[in-house]
């Protein structure tokens, strides 16, 4: 008495795409049978050893307009099974309906409930003048470089003729479906602080751990000030403030030795509003504070601040908007707090929309216990349908012929 569409769902769950060792195999084997069953045109494309970008394409009767495109991410992140109440790979269905797997929510929700929304549209005979494509990429939970990162600077992504796309978003808990229309950049610094080594029995001067104490201080200070703001502003999201947090510390030889070098690794999330060149001056004025022998360096540093326009003059904010308007969903536009791969779509000058339709849902993605009700996620291939029918329609742009 299952929906199929549920079914198909729990099928996609069980394939084991989770880090470091993700079967992209079996992924890309089950889509592209589904997109033989619903008659969609399929390629794949080796960005580069073992990562494939899966397309599957429903043609227009217009393909000189651009097309639309809906993305989403065949991997999956790490699980901690002993805190999980059913096998993260079996997509138990609980009483309530509640289907519990890894990715339940981030995100093969989104890739069934796109080719089920085509399903649904091809069954009543529907037929579009612009084309829409399916990317299945890899990768994107380890940081898309050996994903969507490739892909976009590849001669089989410009041939797919953007016009518009939709990637992932987040589960709303309210009553609200989130809409994210930019994302922070995410920036990976490491600071190293040189200093005087010795015995562990001496008051040293100019160690690296006291230079390394100022640097800490000033990096946590801003972050405490970031975080108040945030509190005391109701009107701010996560999205809207830089978020900074110390993820590793290193150094030291042994309890006895003063070490001559330590190195702390921060992990800052900068909003779209905030000048970058003016942030990165702020961390080197807190690193020359520190003393001499302080330096730093990226380990990723995203300067791209493209943001994708939700004014009602845009043609492709006006068709996703309506159609919310008409089903009456409530929307709350925000900045992405973390990234996807929607920032590599903006990055090469196309409007990208973050949207995951759940909303009276826990925020779950990572976590343990991810689930997604099946009656949240069925109601999502009807808010698909209904996006797609008017993405796909509208009408030639003056850029467009």
């Amino acid at each position: 008495s299952e929906n199929p569409s549920v079914t198909l769902f729990r099928e996609y769950l069980r394939i084991d795409t989770v880090h470091p060792k993700p079967d992209y195999d079996a992924a890309v084997q089950f889509l592209e049978c589904v997109g033989a069953d619903l008659g969609l045109a399929c390629q794949k494309v080796e960005v580069c050893q073992g990562r494939v970008v899966l397309i599957l394409t429903w043609q227009g009767t217009n393909p000189r307009l651009r097309s639309i495109l809906l993305n989403s991410h065949t991997d999956v992140v790490p699980v901690f099974e002993e805190h999980w109440t059913y096998p993260p790979f079996e997509a138990v269905k609980d009483s309530q309906g509640n289907i519990y797997a890894r990715g339940a929510q981030d995100m093969k929700c989104v890739s069934i409930q796109y080719l089920e929304a085509i399903r649904r549209l091809k069954t009543e005979g529907k037929s579009f003048a612009r084309t829409i494509h399916l990317t299945f990429v890899p990768d994107e939970e380890v940081g898309g470089h050996k994903g969507m990162e490739m892909f976009v600077q590849r001669p089989e992504f410009k041939a797919l003729n953007v016009g518009f796309a939709m990637d992932e978003g987040l589960a709303s808990p309210s009553d609200t479906f989130s809409v994210f229309y930019g994302e922070r950049s995410p920036w990976w610094i490491k600071v190293k602080c040189t200093g005087s080594p010795g015995h562990g029995s001496r008051f040293i001067s100019n160690t690296a751990a006291e230079k390394m104490h100022k640097v800490i201080t000033s990096f946590l200070a801003f972050r405490e000030s970031e975080k108040q703001r945030l509190k005391s502003d109701s009107s701010l999201t996560l999205g809207d403030v830089t978020s900074l947090n110390m993820t590793m510390l290193e150094g030291g030889v042994s309890f006895n030795v003063v070490p001559s070098e330590m190195a702390a690794s921060f992990d800052i999330r900068i909003p779209p509003t905030v000048d970058l060149k003016a942030f990165e001056e702020q961390v080197a004025t807190w690193c020359r504070s520190a003393g001499d022998g302080v330096t730093y360096e990226f380990h990723q540093k995203c300067m791209d601040q493209q943001i994708t326009s939700t004014e009602e003059s845009d043609p492709w904010w006006k068709a996703f908007s309506g159609v919310c308007r008409d089903m009456k969903l409530q929307l709350k536009l925000e900045i992405f707090p973390a990234a996807t791969d929607s920032r590599y779509i903006r990055a090469v000058r196309h409007p990208a929309i973050g949207f995951s339709p759940m909303n009276r849902t826990p925020v779950l993605l990572h976590d343990h216990n991810e689930f997604l009700n099946e009656q949240v996620f069925l109601r999502g291939i009807e808010i698909y349908a209904r996006l797609l029918t008017a993405l796909a329609s509208v009408p030639p742009l003056p850029n467009e012929g």
